[in-house]
């Protein structure tokens, strides 16, 4: 018996069970093929079809298989070797729109490259990689080998590149944050507490955005719920020194050196914004 296995990704894999189809009609394959297909919906009289499979008929179909024919996600092959089993991986392609991007090759690709699978590439010749797969002997899984640490690692690693906002969101959300913090700071200065004293102004604005800031970077940044003094007298201190930095370069370029005063000061905000984002993530928080 055959066990294909398609996952549960939300998106469609019928080229694959197309190919497979065609290799029963041309009588290739002629033992009885069982199909884990997820979300694919595919129609085969070939074939025996299911959406889900509970997990002891899925172990069961696994320990029965002689071949094995999956997509390039990393749990589905693991499931495979680690039962010993001979596998035919095939990516799934972001072109055909099986998946976000085309992250699965480089999974296929590694485990193949490695021994403990065949890859399929070309769909037209499945008929000669099952041939290919009756004398294929597998690499025996090893869970603690370095080559297989790598393996997941590169998985999790290629993975995480399905959102490009999900790799910088902390850098994201910090710089809209920065960004809403000055919205309100102008506010103040304008609307609000115009009509006190410069010094007073300012200290009360300081006070009132360092809170927002704390709020906001805290939960929505960092995502750190737990309430404690410890983390907001870290957070204060923090944003005062690099506040008093900020001053400082003002003070000695600008007092001192005569340089032009809205270009270091938009210096010194950025270097505020930088020296900020690395207390936060490794001496606040600790992300």
């Amino acid at each position: 018996m055959i066990f294909v296995t398609l996952g549960t990704q939300d998106k469609s894999f019928t080229r694959l069970l197309e190919a497979i189809d065609r290799e029963i009609d041309n009588g290739t394959i002629k033992e009885k093929v069982i199909v884990q297909a997820g979300l694919t919906k595919y129609k085969s009289k070939n074939m025996e079809i299911f959406d889900l499979v509970p997990a002891d008929k899925f172990e069961k179909y696994i320990d029965k298989a002689s071949l094995i024919i999956t997509h390039g996600g990393a749990g589905s092959i693991l499931t495979a070797i680690k039962h010993g089993k001979k596998v035919i991986a095939a990516a799934r392609l972001a072109k055909y729109k099986e998946h976000t991007n085309d992250h699965q090759k480089q999974i296929v690709k590694e485990f193949s490259k490695d021994g403990y699978i065949l890859e399929l590439r070309d769909f037209n010749k499945l008929g000669k990689l099952i041939e290919k797969s009756k004398t294929f002997i597998p690499k025996k899984f090893e869970s603690n080998t370095k080559n297989m640490i790598s393996l997941i690692e590169n998985y999790i690693d290629k993975t995480n590149h399905i959102s490009w906002y999900n790799r910088y969101r902390e850098i994201i959300s910090y710089l809209f944050f920065c960004i809403c913090s000055y919205f309100i700071f102008l506010i103040l200065n304008k609307l609000l507490l115009r009509n006190l004293e410069i010094h007073r102004n300012n200290i009360i604005t300081w006070f009132i955005i360092t809170i927002f800031a704390y709020i906001t970077i805290k939960n929505c940044v960092f995502n750190k719920k737990e309430k404690n003094l410890k983390l907001i007298i870290k957070f204060f201190l923090s944003s005062l020194i690099t506040t008093l930095i900020g001053m400082l370069i003002i003070h000695i370029f600008v007092s001192k050196l005569n340089f032009n005063f809205y270009l270091f000061n938009f210096i010194s905000q950025i270097i505020i914004i930088i020296l900020n984002f690395i207390a936060y993530k490794f001496y606040v928080f600790k992300n």
